[in-house]
């Protein structure tokens, strides 16, 4: 059997890894969250007080239940005190960089820690070959903004102990997600489905043939909550690119799939939306 999970270590400070920390401590998880930079910590800790706040508002808590979740927080750039039962990484996607990291939690923690990584196109087979057990490592994947979002992508690898997998199953229900499994395949299902949601419009609009505005407009009158344009700016358009080059280069290079000109400049020119104020609109 895998041990119960009590303390969870997010990795990443960013948006994401801020929304996971989020709803693990609403939750009721003791929860620390590292990074190597204090100013990211910094923006973190602002990040998840301003979200609690508006769900106080909202009535959604009380300021009891924020003030509690806010406390369960612990944030370090120190990596000697990452000890956990659970490691969540939301870190660059690159995968070097997220083996050198779970290997070094590995040396520091004991045998029966998971490490969970929450890419969005990676390969977790080619992560967990790397990693000194293999069997221990498993895909969580949030989705943006982690402490709304109720789904999360379960990707196992042939490596994956079977106790590990019904932990990890368990552990997001318990957060109040809904957990689904996904084999280790390019873009896992809703970033494989999603591709070409995104560059289609982008296509679109490359053709002259409508604006981010219209396109937008148009997909949220048929039902879609936010248009792909609003959506992309929302993410992170350096991130949504980053997954539209991983699928896109796992996939032998389909031409559907090819990654947009379009997204590509706006990445060159670090407008990356709603982070940087910039995207496909002003903010």
């Amino acid at each position: 059997m895998s041990a119960p999970i009590h303390r969870v270590c997010v990795c990443g400070a960013g948006t994401m890894g801020a929304g996971i920390a989020q709803t693990l401590a609403t939750a009721g998880y003791a929860t620390m969250v590292y990074d190597l930079q204090p100013a990211g910590l910094e923006r973190a800790a602002q990040q998840i007080q301003k979200q609690l706040d508006i769900a106080v508002e909202k009535g959604k808590m009380t300021a009891e239940q924020a003030a509690k979740s806010i406390q369960r927080i612990q944030f370090t750039d120190d990596l000697q005190i990452c000890l956990a039962d659970l490691f969540i990484e939301a870190i660059v996607e690159q995968l070097d960089a997220k083996v050198a990291l779970f290997n070094q939690l590995a040396e520091l923690n004991h045998s029966e820690s998971i490490f969970a990584t929450n890419t969005s196109s990676l390969s977790v087979t080619k992560l967990a070959e790397r990693i000194q057990n293999p069997d221990r490592v498993i895909g969580l994947h949030f989705f943006n903004p982690a402490h709304l979002m109720k789904l999360v992508e379960v990707i196992t690898t042939p490596h994956t102990n079977t106790a590990l997998f019904d932990t990890a199953w368990g552990f997001i229900q318990s957060i109040g997600k809904t957990p689904v499994h996904c084999q280790d395949t390019p873009g896992f299902i809703v970033n494989r489905v999603a591709r070409p949601y995104y560059l289609e419009a982008m296509r679109v609009v490359e053709s002259g043939k409508a604006t981010p505005e219209m396109v937008d407009r148009i997909m949220e009158s048929a039902g879609f909550k936010l248009g792909p344009f609003k959506l992309t700016d929302l993410i992170g358009q350096d991130i949504n690119l980053a997954v539209s080059r991983s699928v896109y280069e796992q996939l032998n290079k389909p031409e559907r799939l090819q990654p947009s000109p379009l997204q590509e400049k706006l990445v060159e020119d670090g407008k990356l939306g709603r982070k940087t104020g910039e995207g496909f609109y002003r903010y």
